[in-house]
């Protein structure tokens, strides 16, 4: 059945379809693995969970693993034994580390040594349920079970504890079941037209829903292989991208961006990369990725909770998000009234901004977010009132394109003007040798915000206050309240592990780093 699009209704179904399978399922640089034998180690892991685990406990178990084929056989054991798999990002530490852990109530945690220090300090299991996958303990352990057999889980039953990004505090854990996994997989493979002789590379840690859901959730529909590798990273992207025969690349955040940074090879466009299917990229990289390796970028607005969708369009006006269904639009979260569209000037200035941003709402929410697990008040608030609130924020312009705006956290007060951080973002991206920007807000005094801006400049580039101001200047839909008082330098702006810009670091550190450009005055240049 190799190639063959799957019609599966869960994970298991999707697996136990393929379990005699002995085509390639998964790429690494550490070997390859058939279906067939997928299946075989999950089933294997499925057994060992089954040997250590307390049957009146929830069966979860947290994987705290770079994207190694012992993640992969995790995730195939509970999807067959209808455990559930809590995907631990190795960002976090101490405290925060064994809040997630806990309060996701994991009975067991899958580690390697690499990650061990991670727990030093924090005891969020006993040690005997907290398994290191590589010692030789483990792999005999491994070995002398025989597979696991048993029922096969229901489309209802809870697969996946996916936590959100955590850019606006700690993150949540979205319940994902077995069959919206199923269920997205199909429909990620029908969009992308995946078949056979087609490979998914998937570069982003195997606990961000773009590998889970965009990446192997459409690779086991499609019943093609998935490739990976052990870390994301930029140099070896394209020679894994050709090594592995990758038709289509799975991303988020900067992943477009760092991969452009690369040096371009004339034969780049070559490759047999002919879709990149994500989110999040800029205008420019979207461009930029698409000349340059001959394929088609489908970027949309999306989130881990998976109930809104804004799709870009090749018609659509420069810095727009796209459009969605009637259904989708931006409202005024007080009145819950739709917000005007914006007015501009004939410099393309907004001149309402204050009363045309909202929140991006679902109106007639029918499928896609199970809810958070063991969080009632953060779910029931997504829901207020019959309607799906994202917590981002956008405008709609005359015929109706949204264009992105920020969180709900990312309002900015400078002089009693309220404005986003989004706009001001693609206005100072324009400046030349800016990788990536960050526009936030700290304090003024005695009250408001002044505006501050974080640049990350390309190899080579440097930065010249003078120069800068003259930019800023020149820019005629830039406010005048819009201008930054603070300007910091980084040679990497920090980040989340779903590779989005980490603002809330940059905000907690405000000035206090070195390379910070500031105004003495609200009209001064930058010194």
């Amino acid at each position: 059945m190799e190639g063959e699009r799957a019609t599966a209704e869960t994970a298991a179904a999707l697996l136990a379809a393929r379990a005699d399978d002995d085509s390639s399922a998964l790429l690494h640089e550490l070997g390859t693995w058939s279906f067939r034998e997928l299946v075989d180690e999950g089933r294997r892991r499925a057994a060992l969970f089954a040997d250590v685990r307390d049957p009146g406990a929830p069966p979860h178990i947290g994987v705290l693993l770079d994207n190694v084929p012992e993640y992969v056989f995790w995730l195939v054991g509970a999807a067959l034994s209808g455990a559930v798999v809590v995907g631990i990002n190795s960002t976090y530490r101490g405290a925060e580390l064994a809040q997630l852990i806990e309060h996701t109530d994991c009975q067991v945690l899958v580690t390697s040594g690499e990650h061990a220090h991670l727990l030093d300090g924090v005891a969020p299991l006993p040690p005997e349920r907290i398994l290191h996958v590589d010692t030789p303990d483990y792999r005999d352990r491994v070995a002398q079970l025989a597979p696991w057999e048993g029922p096969a889980p229901a489309p209802d039953d809870l697969f996946l504890l996916i936590f959100t990004s955590g850019s606006t505090g700690l993150p949540k854990a979205v319940r994902c079941t077995q069959g919206r996994f199923a269920r997205t997989g199909h429909h990620v493979a029908a969009i992308s037209e995946l078949g056979a002789g087609d490979v998914v590379y998937a570069p982003l840690p195997m606990f961000h829903a773009a590998s889970l859901f965009t990446g192997w959730a459409s690779t086991l529909s499609a019943g093609i292989p998935l490739a990976t590798r052990t870390r994301f990273s930029t140099s070896n992207t394209v020679p894994d991208l050709r090594r592995y025969g990758a038709t289509m690349l799975t991303y988020t955040g900067k992943i477009l961006n760092y991969i452009l940074t690369a040096p371009e090879s004339p034969d780049d466009a070559d490759l047999p990369l002919r879709i990149a299917v994500g989110n999040e990229a800029s205008e420019h990289d979207i461009k930029s990725f698409a000349r340059r390796f001959g394929c088609t970028v489908r970027d949309s607005y999306g989130s881990t909770e998976g109930v809104i969708i804004i799709r870009r369009d090749p018609s659509m006006p420069p810095g727009a998000l796209g459009q969605a269904n009637d259904s989708v639009k931006v409202v005024d979260p007080d009145t819950r009234e739709e917000c005007p569209r914006v007015r501009l000037d004939e410099h393309g200035r907004v001149l309402n901004l204050d009363e045309a941003v909202g929140e991006i709402v679902e109106t007639q929410p029918t499928s896609g977010f199970e809810g958070y697990y063991r969080n009632p008040t953060a779910t029931s608030d997504r829901f207020r009132g019959g309607w799906y609130w994202s917590g981002d924020l956008a405008y709609r312009d005359a015929e109706g394109w949204f264009h992105f705006a920020g969180r709900s956290n990312e309002w900015l007060r400078v002089d009693g003007e309220n404005f986003a951080a989004a706009p001001v973002e693609r206005i100072v991206a324009r400046y030349p040798g800016v990788r990536s920007v960050a526009v936030y807000a700290v304090p003024d005094d005695p009250v408001g915000d002044r505006v501050m801006a974080a640049l990350e400049l390309a190899s080579g580039a440097e930065f010249d206050p003078t120069e800068f101001d003259q930019f800023l200047n020149q820019q005629p839909d830039l406010g005048p309240k819009w201008v930054p008082a603070f300007v910091r330098l980084d040679a990497e702006l920090p980040k989340l592990a779903s590779m989005k810009l980490d603002k809330t670091t940059l905000r907690r550190a405000a000035w206090t780093v070195p390379d910070v450009w500031w105004r003495p005055s609200k009209h001064a240049p930058l010194r």
